[in-house]
């Protein structure tokens, strides 16, 4: 353990440590909203900033953050205005920002051997100004992520719900894939850009598969992150090998045994027969009144899984059979 001395590993294993931290907490939500393949099209754009930024011969991190944060934005912008699908707006994401990175570091003169370290991540050459940086964008990170988490949350459920409680679910969603951009590009020097998606979603699966409940999945994940994080550093020390691709094979080991310890788990709170009530739970049904919902009605209606909803006198009216049920 003489290693830990050097002062390279120190700030090595600190940025591995904020990026295994951040990065699982912004995926908990981009996983909820089903867009896995996001942190990757953002991974693509952000090699266009570091191409810019050897062609003018400038700090990479800088040009990364802008250009990753103006993909994001215009992604979710298509999305929201319906001019592009997710799926197609990922794609122009992954093309056009690979393609434009390898062609301006082409004509920088240093080919796409000079994106490498970027592509899959160069812990041991973090200087102390990268560090100081990857902590200041963390910390945004994670007190935005997680203060905002309830209305972060609410819109990644569902949307229209978010917006009958008066969020201002755009403004939300843009916040979301504008921190996703900013995690994408100060995992670069950990785990590479080609492979910070996987730090971004694979964490949040295993603790889905293990936990219960949105906080401690969120919580379970961020400890993932920094046990895979930390812990593929160490190993790829001992065993001479890359570090953001020992880091990712170890998130993706976290997952694989995510899957029996769930199993034990729910063998082990699965309840007996003696411990269920056989008695139905009542609804709650609301006072009875002449009117009756439907399209047209007059009341704001909220599609809710395979029914809707209607606002009545502050609260949803759910149709059920000859009544309407409250929550």
């Amino acid at each position: 353990m003489d290693f830990l001395t050097f002062a390279f590993v120190q700030r090595a294993l600190l940025a591995s440590a904020l990026v295994g931290l951040s990065a699982p907490t912004i995926g908990t939500y981009i996983v909820q909203r089903r867009l896995s393949l996001l942190g990757d099209g953002l991974g693509h754009v952000a090699i266009a900033g570091v191409g810019l930024a050897l062609m003018t011969g400038s700090a990479p991190l800088p040009w990364a953050v802008a250009i990753c944060v103006a993909g994001s934005i215009l992604i979710e912008t298509l999305r929201q205005k319906g001019r592009a699908t997710g799926d197609i707006g990922l794609a122009v994401l992954f093309y056009g920002g690979l393609a434009a990175g390898v062609l301006m570091a082409s004509v920088a003169g240093q080919g796409a051997g000079a994106l490498s370290s970027y592509l899959f991540g160069s812990l041991n050459t973090i200087s102390v100004t990268d560090l100081w940086v990857v902590g200041s964008l963390a910390a945004v990170i994670l007190v935005i992520a997680v203060g905002l988490s309830p209305q972060f949350f609410a819109i990644s459920a569902d949307e229209d719900f978010a917006r009958t409680l008066g969020l201002p679910v755009r403004l939300y969603n843009y916040m979301i894939v504008i921190l996703a951009a900013i995690t994408v590009t100060i995992a670069m020097r950990t785990v590479g850009l080609l492979l910070v998606s996987a730090l971004m979603v694979i964490p949040v699966a295993a603790a889905q598969n293990i936990f219960s409940g949105f906080w401690k999945g969120m919580w379970g994940a961020m400890g993932i992150g920094v046990i895979a994080s930390t812990g593929g550093y160490m190993t790829s020390i001992y065993a001479d090998v890359s570090p953001g691709a020992m880091i990712v094979l170890i998130t993706i080991g976290f997952f694989a045994a995510s899957w029996p310890v769930a199993s034990l788990i729910h063998r082990h709170w699965r309840p007996r027969k003696d411990d269920i009530d056989p008695l139905p739970v009542p609804h709650l049904t609301t006072e009875a009144h002449d009117h009756v919902h439907g399209p047209g009605c007059g009341h704001p209606s909220v599609h809710h899984g395979d029914h809707i909803d209607y606002i009545h006198e502050g609260h949803l009216h759910a149709p059920h059979g000859d009544h309407y049920d409250e929550h």
